[in-house]
């Protein structure tokens, strides 16, 4: 049997794009993982059959401080690890998901003359891909304009997780007293978004008399608060049943959650992450999708409460309009397009 590295980590967008190709690929590899001591080594502990190495991460921070002179030290001792564990597993192909966690095992497979197959989840390419790109033999897209970038791009949509598709709306529903109302799940990535729970709790006299409210609002930003027609939860790991209950979604504009919201066809009030704490790649994600007219977008700075519960009511009135144009999305089954990539390839 041959030998798959999977790599990326940081986010759930750069792990579980990647844990969906792996009902696939265990028919015909040994399934391996290269992270760091995040998010990802949590998950990859329901992966029996995945072992788990960890490595050193190395991150840019996005202001000046003197964390990031010390990078160029710490990507060659993450390489080092990288190449040691190559060298043990002998993989005949590594797929990278990308985030700054890769760079070291992408470099050292490259190295090792290792075929490097990536992917980029967003419309630009992140930093950590950008970096990727000079190593790898092919780079995966999410969009047709991004794979226009450079040679080695090729256009294979966005690896979807199966259990999405198999969720249990019942006991959701079921921890509501009011049914006659629809649900409103928040969603702030996999972190949890502060400035999206702020929102929610601004305005939850208003939001509570119209919908029921599943507030998942990340594992450090967790606090006890208690208010009629509202559950709020840390993280959900059984997001399927909440997708499959919702009729409604206020969610961040990540590449995996948006693509997981249009195919299951769930009309969403867009809040992307502002440039002030990342690199825009939410904002041109929520555009995109938004000028497709499969969503509504509020932008950070645009932000008001009148504005917020404007944008909240379309939504709600236009519903039909956007699940029309949802259902008409061009759906590639992007899983099994990358999987005959790596299979061509090793």
């Amino acid at each position: 049997m041959k030998k798959i590295i999977l790599t990326g980590g940081g986010t759930a967008g750069h792990i579980y794009p990647a844990l969906s190709l792996v009902p696939l690929l265990e028919k015909e590899y040994e399934i391996f993982y290269i992270g760091g001591n995040g998010m990802e080594k949590e998950i990859l502990k329901d992966f029996k059959n995945i072992k788990f190495y960890e490595i050193p991460v190395v991150k840019l921070e996005r202001k000046l401080t003197f964390k990031n002179f010390l990078i160029p030290f710490k990507l060659i001792k993450s390489i080092k690890k990288s190449r040691q564990i190559l060298k043990e597993i002998k993989p005949d192909i590594i797929f990278s998901k990308g985030g700054f966690v890769s760079v070291p095992t992408v470099i050292a497979g490259h190295n090792e003359k290792i075929p490097v197959i990536s992917h980029e989840s967003d419309l630009t390419m992140g930093l950590a891909n950008k970096i990727i790109l000079h190593y790898c033999n092919i780079m995966c897209t999410t969009f047709y304009e991004t794979s226009k970038k450079n040679k080695k791009c090729i256009y294979t949509g966005q690896p979807i997780r199966d259990k999405i598709f198999k969720g249990n709306s019942k006991k959701i529903i079921d921890k509501f007293s009011n049914h006659n109302l629809p649900i409103l799940l928040i969603l702030g990535g996999s972190s949890g978004a502060k400035f999206i729970n702020k929102i929610i709790y601004e305005n939850i006299e208003i939001l509570s008399e119209k919908f029921n409210i599943i507030h998942i609002c990340g594992k450090k930003n967790y606090k006890e608060f208690e208010h009629k027609n509202y559950i709020q939860i840390p993280y959900a790991d059984n997001i399927q049943d909440y997708y499959k209950a919702c009729n409604y979604v206020i969610s961040r504009a990540g590449s995996g959650v948006i693509n997981e919201l249009i195919i299951l066809n769930k009309p969403t009030l867009l809040i992307p992450l502002s440039k002030k704490c990342s690199r825009g790649d939410q904002i041109e994600n929520a555009k995109l999708f938004s000028n497709l007219n499969y969503s509504y977008t509020l932008f950070e700075e645009d932000y008001t409460p009148t504005r917020f519960l404007n944008s909240l009511d379309n939504l709600v009135k236009n519903k039909d309009f956007l699940i029309k144009n949802m259902k008409n999305f061009t759906k590639i089954n992007a899983n099994q397009e990358i999987f005959n990539l790596i299979k061509k390839n090793s």
